[in-house]
């Protein structure tokens, strides 16, 4: 059975459409300028058009293309608002939803997984797909207890299928980098590609679930869903009622905003300290904003999903971070340089001016400067302009700095999850969060004699 396009030669020519249609389209806006019509209005139609293929192939792929493509989903925010809008519907499909895997082929994998009277399991099944995401997707059912729960089938080939597509989309990487700026898609590819093997064992992904579940169990903001049962491929767990983020980010209200995202920064840094894991897969689908019945919206949860991308990290988030943005607030550039060095952000061998370096970190660490933060995508904007604008000194001071492999999945889902902030465009108290859950952020202002603790 075979419904992903598995041999590497039929999904490379798919992705090969990428650049051929961007230059194709480039041809057709030269002709239609050359026909009198205006460099802006046929500007809108060319990024309308791209981002529509763009988008098309990395969801229809479903693998490692529509896994990048909801990895870049959370940053359309960075994107200049005249060039994001055309991309943004086409982004927002891909974190909930993907082209389905015929009904026929869903009770092949659940014979195979769960044995052929797996009807016996369920009281009731729903064989149209509640959501997809880019190795598997969920159906709705009820289990013979009573449970309503969601069954995750992967995808028949997927493994193949993820190491293809980051294989091509890695020789594209240049390609792609102009939809996001600031941020280099070729590193973010090749850790996807480390990580093949991990998301693909639903074994792993339910004990990480297992482990959240147990201690976020009967806590007032955060709702894990239990483990049921995990045979191979497929995963069963309790379903999670509630709105999702990416509708939320639509249409929720003000205060919607506000829970959810002051929920989101609660759970980045308050769920690796008390659970040893690092939730890696921050994009909208992954979360719902749980309503308490009768409650008001200041009591609601947020419901997190998804734990096939964790990095283990049983010491908690490496101890150097809350002193260093600590003594960022504070100014104290010496401090914030050794730190960097000691940590391999600068390599021994640049000479750089800490003065210089602070004020590069500056603007990025304002959400927690200030009692209260409104994230917003010309925010983000502005930041990602800063530092991918050749012409500025964030650029060029950016480039000098390293990011040693030990950061870079707490990197990409810390930029993950501003990116969804601003999506929702939340008033976030960031400081507080940083002052309950990261280890020594609070305390290094203590132990400076001459300040106030946070």
């Amino acid at each position: 059975m075979s419904d992903l396009p598995r041999k590497a030669v039929t999904r490379t020519a798919k992705l090969a459409t990428l650049p051929l249609g961007f230059a194709g389209r480039a041809t057709w806006s030269l002709g239609k300028r050359i026909g009198g019509r205006s460099a802006e209005l046929v500007g809108s139609e060319l990024q309308q058009r791209t981002a529509q293929q763009l988008f098309s192939v990395l969801g229809e792929l479903k693998g490692g293309a529509m896994k990048l493509g909801q990895a870049l989903s959370v940053f359309e925010s960075a994107l200049p608002e005249s060039v994001a809008g055309p991309y943004r519907a086409a982004l927002t499909k891909l974190q909930e939803a993907a082209p389905p895997l015929p009904a026929a082929s869903v009770r092949e994998t659940l014979a195979e997984r769960l044995g052929d009277d797996w009807r016996g399991l369920f009281l009731e099944f729903d064989e149209k797909p509640a959501a997809a995401a880019s190795i598997g997707q969920v159906h709705r059912a009820v289990w013979h207890d009573g449970r309503e729960v969601a069954v995750k089938i992967q995808y028949p080939g997927a493994g193949e299928a993820m190491l293809s597509d980051l294989t091509q989309l890695g020789r594209l990487a240049r390609l792609l980098g102009p939809f996001i700026p600031g941020m280099d898609v070729k590193p973010l590819i090749e850790e996807m590609r480390e990580r093949v093997a991990e998301e693909l064992d639903y074994g792993l992904e339910a004990e990480a679930q297992r482990t959240y579940a147990a201690e976020f169990r009967d806590d007032p903001d955060v709702v894990v869903p239990d483990v049921v049962c995990c045979r191979d491929a497929v995963l069963v767990t309790e379903w999670l009622a509630g709105t999702p983020l990416s509708r939320v980010i639509e249409e929720g209200s003000q205060e919607e905003r506000d829970r959810a995202g002051q929920l989101l920064a609660r759970f980045l840094f308050s769920g690796t300290a008390r659970t040893g894991l690092l939730h890696a897969d921050a994009h909208p689908g992954n979360f719902r904003l749980v309503p308490e019945e009768g409650r008001p919206v200041a009591s609601w949860r947020l419901g997190v999903m998804d734990f096939g991308a964790v990095d283990r990290l049983p010491e908690g988030l490496p101890p150097a971070i809350g002193p260093a943005l600590r003594m960022s607030i504070d100014g104290r550039a010496e401090d914030v340089h050794a730190q960097l060095v000691a940590e391999g952000f600068v390599r021994p061998d640049v000479d750089l001016d800490p003065r210089e370096v602070l004020d590069y970190l500056l603007p990025i660490i304002e959400p927690a400067r200030v009692e209260e933060f409104a994230f917003s995508r010309q925010w983000l904007r502005e930041q990602a302009g800063r530092i991918a604008d050749p012409r500025s000194a964030a650029h060029r001071l950016g480039r000098q700095l390293n990011l040693p492999p030990s950061y870079l999945l707490i990197h990409r889902v810390t930029l993950s999850t501003i990116g969804v902030l601003c999506q929702l465009g939340a008033r976030v108290r960031l400081r507080e969060e940083l002052a309950a859950g990261l280890p020594g952020f609070a305390r290094a202002r203590e132990e400076d004699g001459s300040r106030e603790p946070a």
